[in-house]
């Protein structure tokens, strides 16, 4: 089984960048879908992106065009660059591996955009 450690929040500037990443241990990384979900205070967990195991990955639309997912299977990191950055991406970050009924999640990153 997986277990994932995000890393990479902070605070940053409107349209400031930051990389999120996800670190896996565990074996059979190469065989989940991956994803970025936020929360932001008061507010639902949301899914940001998700890239599967074969495919291309999909987008909320409020992040179309600013953020890119990506993976890395040899180093067992899922990556989320995120350009643009505005004050209501404000939100903890968490990384997600799914695989049939079995679903994983991180410990979450805070990302703070503020001036």
């Amino acid at each position: 089984q997986v277990q994932l450690v995000e890393s990479g929040g902070g605070l940053v500037q409107p349209g400031g960048s930051l990389r999120l990443s996800c670190a896996a241990s565990g074996t059979g990384f190469s065989l989940y879908n991956l994803g970025w979900y936020r929360q932001a205070p008061g507010k639902q967990r949301d899914l940001v992106a998700r890239i599967p195991i074969i495919g291309s990955p999909n987008y909320a639309d409020s992040v179309k065009g600013r953020f890119t997912i990506s993976r890395d299977n040899t180093k067992k990191t899922v990556y989320l660059q995120m350009n643009g950055l505005k004050p209501e991406d404000t939100a903890v970050y968490y990384c997600n591996a799914d695989r049939g009924r079995l679903e994983l999640w991180g410990q979450g990153t805070l990302v703070t955009v503020s001036a």
